[in-house]
């Protein structure tokens, strides 16, 4: 096998290539959409299903999208195009003439979450990205899932994870989950991959969760507690993770770079608006009634509920 550290790794060029490493895009003629075990996180009663970003080179960003995390293109318009996996919608890139860059402090992403099928999986992408020179950010092993940590090209947050069984996570007294921030063994993940070709994301690949930067903690604890209904289930110095059917979470909320800030305007770069789906229509109902409730603007559009979240986010609600 290759020798592949972490240090080195990490210090990979985004643009030079590997001498004789291929780049594959993934072919719009897709498979059917996989349907998940019953305790994955797009089955429990509530979860994110898509992340819609403001660019500023929708071309290159787009490629870079198609090229490196293996999405297919699913839908074009005037102003962007839907990438997904398998016919799977999970991310609407979109330009715009006035579209301001985001200080890096200002309320939005923090990452999109990316949950392949499995730790092979992981490993294939991860020896794609190797073999095609991209930088990573941090890679961890977090009891529940191992995770790795990039950028885009205009600095947009990834995550790319696999979950481990359900058996094997840890819940406490009051309910949460136990999680911790602990290196992944990188090395052993690319050994352990197959080096075959790579046709892009495996059919299965969703989103698994989105974890944003928001202004105040006890203010998101509110929100997606008591609005959305969603649970705390892990709680970390400046961060909340939230979640529905005892997932680790569907949303994480961090002040890290964010505490205090104003509202993000709705010409910035970055995060304009991302989607939580309800499975459970009564869960669905008990929200939207509390956004009534508190006389939080909302907009109807069929079966989609839009407003914009305490940190102007767009946040858009589906059933």
């Amino acid at each position: 096998m290759a020798s592949f550290d972490r240090r080195t790794f990490m210090k990979f060029s985004a643009t030079a290539l590997v001498t004789g490493g291929t780049i594959t895009t993934a072919n719009a003629e897709s498979t059917p959409m996989t349907v998940q075990a019953e305790d994955h996180a797009v089955r429990m009663p509530a979860y994110v299903d898509h992340s819609h970003l403001v660019v500023s080179d929708l071309p290159m960003v787009s490629s870079w999208y198609q090229t490196i995390m293996g999405l297919t293109p699913i839908e074009k318009t005037a102003s962007g195009e839907t990438l997904g996996v398998a016919g799977r919608p999970l991310l609407t890139l979109t330009t715009q003439g006035n579209a301001a860059i985001a200080p890096q402090n200002a309320p939005g992403l923090f990452h999109t979450a990316f949950l392949v099928p499995s730790r092979t999986e992981l490993g294939r992408w991860l020896a794609h990205i190797a073999h095609n020179n991209v930088p990573l950010q941090g890679a961890s092993d977090h009891l529940v899932s191992e995770a790795i940590y990039l950028g885009d090209p205009e600095g947009n947050g990834i995550e790319v994870y696999r979950d481990r069984p359900r058996d094997e996570w840890n819940y406490v007294q009051d309910g949460m989950v136990k999680m911790a921030t602990l290196p992944l063994d990188l090395q052993a993940l690319y050994d352990e991959a197959p080096k075959d070709r790579w046709d892009g994301m495996a059919g299965g690949t969703a989103i698994g969760h989105i974890h944003l930067q928001v202004s105040d903690i006890p203010q998101a604890n509110a929100f997606f507690g008591d609005v959305l209904g969603l649970d705390l289930m892990a709680t970390y110095p400046g961060a909340s993770f939230f979640a529905s059917g005892k997932y680790h979470h569907h949303v994480g909320a961090n002040i890290w770079n964010s505490r205090g800030a104003p509202k993000r305007q709705a010409n910035m770069t970055g995060l304009s608006d991302y989607t939580v789906h309800f499975n459970d229509p009564a869960k669905l109902q008990n929200a939207i009634a509390k956004l009534d409730e508190l006389e939080i603007p909302v907009t109807r559009n069929g079966d989609t509920v839009s407003l914009i979240d305490p940190w102007g986010i767009g946040l858009k609600l589906v059933g």
